[in-house]
Order: C-alpha cells, then sequence, then structure tokens
C-alpha cells in the first residue's frame, strides 16, 4: 500500500450511506474501502454497483482489524457515541455523521478522546464545506452586511419522518453548524418550542431561538411538515442583507442593499428637545447575485477527512466543533423535555 493511501471502512449503508461510499471511492488516496452493515441486501447491492470494495455484517471485524486506518459512522443517531468511541480506542481516525452524540457529554468525551489519542476525529457537518456558505461567511466577516442584527433559518420538507429522532435533531445540525461558523461565538443562550402531530414524543416541527453575546439573535424553524422544501437563511445586517438559498440552482446567494438609516433631525428653531433625535429612512438599493463555482460538499469534506488524515492537521469540522453543536441542541432538548410536562 503507497503510505499517502490509507484503508477505510463504514459502518452503515442504508439511507445517506450510498452517498458517502460514493465519494470516498472516487476520493484521493483511499486503497480499500470496506462497507459493514447488519442488512445483507444492502451490503449486495453495494457490492454490485462498487465490485472492489469489500463487506461484512460483523463491526467487530472493523473494529479489530489493525489493517483499517479511518472508519464512518453512518448508522442511526442513537449509536453514534458508541461505536465512534469503540474506533476512537481501537486507535482509528474517525468520521461521524451529524450529530456526533446524542448528549453534550458524550460529545465532550470523545473530542477529549481524540485529543488524547491523536486520532483524528471529524463531524459530517457538510453545509460548511458548501461554496454558497463560505461565500457567504466572506460577505460577514469582511463587514459587507455591517452589523449583524439577527438570522432567520428554514429547513422543511413534506417528510422523511425519523422515527429514532425529532426533527430537531434531524435537520437543526445543519443550521446550527452553519451559523456557528459565521458568526465565530457560541450562544449565550437557547431556547426551543416544540410541537408533536405525528407521533407520541418525536417533534415534527421545531422552533429554535439562539442569543449571541455580540446581540446577534437567530430563528430556527425546522419541520417535516411543510407543502414544499424549503432550505434558506436570511442575514440581516446593519448596511444589507442576505439570502441564502440552498434549495436555488442559480442564485444560492443574494446581496440586498436595503436597509434602514437613522438620519438626525436639524431643525433651525433653537429647540433643545429637537437635538439627538433621528429620522428612520428606508433605504432600497441594488440586489448582487455573486457567481459560485459549486463543487459537491460532500466531495469536498470526505476529501477533507483524508487529507487530514495524512497530512496530520486538524479539521475544520473537527470534535470540538461537534461539541458545539451537540452542545446547543442539548439545552434546546432541554427546554422540549420542560415544556412536555
Amino acid at each position: 500500500m503507497n503510505k499517502l493511501e490509507i484503508n477505510i471502512a463504514q459502518f452503515g449503508a442504508g439511507y445517506w450511506g450510498p452517498n458517502l461510499i460514493r465519494n470516498f471511492i472516487q476520493s484521493d488516496g483511499v486503497n480499500e474501502f470496506t462497507v459493514c452493515d447488519l442488512n445483507p441486501d444492502r451490503l449486495n447491492k453495494m457490492k454490485q454497483i462498487y465490485p472492489d470494495i469489500k463487506v461484512t455484517q460483523s463491526p467487530d471485524h472493523i473494529l479489530n482489524n489493525p489493517q483499517v486506518d479511518a472508519v464512518i459512522v453512518a448508522i442511526p443517531a442513537a449509536l453514534h457515541y458508541d461505536i465512534a468511541k469503540k474506533a476512537l480506542l481501537a486507535k482509528k481516525h474517525v468520521l461521524v455523521e451529524k450529530p456526533l452524540a446524542m448528549t453534550a457529554p458524550q460529545a465532550k468525551e470523545l473530542a477529549d478522546l481524540s485529543e488524547k489519542t491523536g486520532k483524528v476525529l471529524m463531524v459530517g457537518h457538510t453545509f460548511l464545506y458548501n461554496d454558497a456558505v463560505r461565500k457567504a461567511k466572506d460577505y460577514i466577516k469582511n463587514g459587507e452586511l455591517g452589523e449583524i442584527y439577527y438570522i432567520h433559518s428554514q429547513r422543511l420538507n413534506l417528510g422523511r419522518v425519523r422515527e429514532d429522532i425529532n426533527v430537531m435533531w434531524n435537520l437543526a445540525p445543519h443550521d446550527i453548524s452553519i451559523i456557528l461558523y459565521w458568526m465565530e461565538e457560541t450562544p449565550s443562550s437557547v431556547c426551543a418550542k416544540g410541537l408533536t402531530f405525528l407521533q407520541d414524543d418525536i417533534e415534527d416541527v421545531v422552533f429554535l431561538d439562539l442569543k449571541f453575546p455580540s446581540g446577534c439573535a437567530a430563528h430556527i424553524h425546522v419541520s417535516w411538515l411543510a407543502p414544499r422544501k424549503t432550505r434558506e437563511i436570511i442575514v440581516v445586517g446593519s448596511k444589507k442583507m442576505l439570502i441564502y438559498d440552498d434549495v436555488s440552482s442559480e442564485s444560492k446567494i443574494m446581496i440586498y442593499d436595503k436597509g434602514i438609516d437613522k438620519k438626525r433631525i436639524i431643525r433651525h428653531l433653537p429647540d433643545i428637545d429637537s437635538f439627538g433625535q433621528f429620522q428612520m429612512m428606508r433605504r432600497s438599493g441594488d440586489i448582487f447575485i455573486p457567481k459560485i463555482n459549486f463543487r459537491e460538499p460532500l466531495r469536498m469534506e470526505c476529501q477533507h477527512f483524508i487529507d487530514c488524515i495524512r497530512n496530520g492537521t486538524t479539521p475544520m469540522t473537527d470534535g470540538r466543533n461537534g461539541l458545539d453543536v451537540v452542545s446547543i441542541l442539548d439545552s434546546a432538548q432541554q427546554h422540549l423535555d420542560k415544556l412536555e410536562k
């Protein structure tokens, strides 16, 4: 084996698993690829599509194999912590699909274990490898939008309804990871409200509110019950406003030169009470749609994982990043649980 190539094994070939398999097989630096799933039909299907891969139904065959350098965890969220911990203890690099774990203490334990073992731990916050999301960050960071007042995010669709986790744990990690990436700060307060219509004790609509030390507020709405697919984030700043529309194929980012300007009122009469008064003036300018050379985010994520292993570098979405997201979800879940009592 070329020293720059690694052997990878993946746990899970279900809903999202085939997308990871396809991208990893096409990435640079992969020598052997093994898929582990308890369902033989899934393994047979993957073997038909990719004859060169290895398959197994035994997790221990992966964890106890010293030839396996890294593992991907693409199984139900409740099992992420257990498999990721076993893989790290087996001295393997680990990529875990979101969320990293189902509680903040579990996520912290995994992040600490990664640092202790010196193995790469990366979380599948795929949208941080999205060129449109990165372009939006450039506008936010360079002050194009001015002071960020608030962020409004919607991730809605009709289905796919999960039975193992609620819609917040299913969809909100995407929006939370994007907002943390853009704002470069963690929220000072978190609260959430959930609605349950389809299944007992599993929220299918959740409204999540974050407040940041800078004064910015973020509102996240996620739902499995909506008439159309929506993946949109609005960022309102003191100078300009930005809309990120992941569903759009041609205008994923739009910059609106719109806002409210405060204009000081100057009176000719020496009226003391008039000093310091302002008039709110609405400003409406151009709309700018930047050109984005879009690349498949999942392909970028998979290659980043491989490159971090080969180069000994820390992933952009490492264990600490995963912990930040899980901590917010954990706090929000506590709010949901209190409301149910």
